[in-house]
C-alpha cells in the first residue's frame, strides 16, 4: 500500500512522512480512528514507506510530499503482504475448522490477507467475520497471541530492515493478551515498530495507552467509498425529514431498516451523520462548503437543510451522536438506540 492510493489524509500523511525522514521514529504508536478513514491502510503503508529502499520525495507544493516507491523489492512485498518481517494480528473467533486451544490470528492468516486485498485495507470488522463465517461472535486477540508476537519480536529481523508488527483493532484485546504486551511495548528489541490501529480507546488498558505515541486519523467523510457515500447521503436525508414529522410508524419503520445493518455499519452511518452535520454548521454559520460534502443527492434537501444546523444545536447534537455510537460499541440495542436518538435529535432541529 503506496500512501497515494489512500484517500484524504494528506495532511496526517505528509506529517508522517516528515517523522520518518527525520529519524524520530517511535518504537509504539497508536493510529486511532475508524476504519472508513483508512487508519490501517495508513498504519501499512507507514511500514512500507519506512522500509522502502528508494523513497520518492516531491516538489514543494506538490499534494504529498513523500511516498515509497512501490517497486523496491521490499515495496513489492509489501504490496502482497508476504514481507517477512511485517506481522500482522487481529481478533479472531472459532470457526468449524478452528476452535479451542488452536485458536489464533496466526491460523488465519491467509484469509486475513484476502480479506485485506477485497477490501482495499479498509475492510470493517463485520466484513471480516462475515468472511470468516462466524455469524454473530465476537472476535478477540488473546494471551495465545500476546505470547506469539513475544517470541516473533524476539527473533532478528530477516530483510535487516525494521520489523513491523501492526495490530488491528487492539482494543479487542483481552485482558490476559494486553498485559502480556506491556514490557514489549515500554522495551522492544532493536529496530522494531509496532504499531496498534483502534477505534476507541474506552476498552483499552490505560497501561497500554501510556505506552505508545497516538496518531489521531481524522473521521472525514472523504474516507467512505462513492458508493456508501451515496447509501448513506440517501439514509441521512431520510432520517432527518422524518424527524420533522415524527410519525412514530414511519419513524419505527426506519429504525427498522438500520437495525438490519451490522454494528460496525451502524457505527459509520453515525460518523458520517457527525460529519454532515458538521459541513451544514459551516456553512450556515461561515459560508464555508467542503468539496462534496454537502452532496446528498437531492438538491431541495441540500439547499433548506444546512440552516438548520446553528450554533444552538449543533453541539448538543453531536454530543447525541457520540453517546449512540458509545453504546453501539458496547452491543446497545440497535432499535432502542436509535430510537431515542431520533427523539432527541427531532427536538434539537425544531428548537433551533
Amino acid at each position: 500500500m503506496q500512501f497515494k492510493d489512500i484517500e484524504g489524509q494528506r495532511v496526517l500523511i505528509n506529517r508522517l512522512t516528515e517523522i520518518i525522514d527525520s529519524g524520530r521514529v517511535s518504537h509504539a504508536q497508536m493510529f486511532l480512528g475508524p476504519t472508513a478513514s483508512g487508519s490501517l491502510a495508513l498504519a501499512i503503508a507507514y511500514a512500507q514507506y519506512l522500509n522502502c529502499t528508494d523513497r520518492r520525495h516531491y516538489p514543494e507544493g506538490s499534494e504529498l510530499r513523500a511516498d515509497s516507491c512501490g517497486e523496491c523489492p521490499n515495496c513489492r512485498k509489501y504490496r502482497q503482504l508476504f514481507h517477512p518481517d511485517l506481522h500482522l494480528v487481529f481478533p479472531s473467533a472459532a470457526t468449524n475448522t478452528v476452535k479451542g486451544d488452536s485458536l489464533s490470528a496466526d491460523s488465519f492468516q491467509e484469509e486475513f490477507r484476502e480479506f485485506l486485498n477485497k477490501y482495499n485495507q479498509c475492510g470493517t470488522e463485520d466484513q471480516w467475520y462475515e468472511m470468516l463465517n462466524v455469524a454473530n461472535k465476537q472476535g478477540f486477540i488473546r494471551e495465545r497471541d500476546a505470547a506469539n508476537i513475544v517470541k516473533t519480536l524476539a527473533l532478528k529481523s530477516y530483510e535487516g530492515g525494521y520489523k513491523v508488527l501492526i495490530i488491528w483493532l487492539a482494543e479487542r484485546m483481552n485482558l490476559s493478551a494486553a498485559n502480556e504486551l506491556l514490557k514489549t511495548l515500554e522495551e522492544p528489541s532493536p529496530g522494531t515498530l509496532i504499531l496498534l490501529v483502534a477505534e476507541s480507546r474506552d476498552k483499552m488498558l490505560s497501561t497500554i495507552i501510556s505506552r505508545v505515541q497516538t496518531v489521531v486519523v481524522p473521521n472525514t467523510i472523504s474516507g467512505f467509498s462513492e458508493e456508501k457515500k451515496a447509501a448513506f447521503a440517501t439514509m441521512f436525508v431520510s432520517w432527518m425529514r422524518l424527524l420533522f414529522k415524527l410519525n412514530m410508524q414511519t419513524l419505527s419503520a426506519w429504525v427498522d431498516q438500520t437495525h438490519t445493518l451490522g454494528r460496525e455499519q451502524q457505527k459509520q452511518f453515525l460518523q458520517y451523520s457527525q460529519e454532515a452535520i458538521r459541513a451544514c454548521f459551516l456553512k450556515t454559520a461561515a459560508g464555508i462548503t467542503l468539496p462534496g460534502e454537502l452532496a446528498f443527492g437531492d438538491e431541495k434537501f441540500d439547499n433548506f437543510f444546512p440552516a438548520m444546523i446553528t450554533t444552538r444545536n449543533v453541539e448538543k447534537m453531536n454530543d447525541a451522536i457520540t453517546d449512540a455510537i458509545y453504546a453501539i460499541e458496547r452491543n446497545a440495542y440497535a432499535k432502542i438506540t436509535f430510537m431515542q436518538l431520533s427523539f432527541t435529535m427531532s427536538k434539537l432541529i425544531k428548537n433551533r
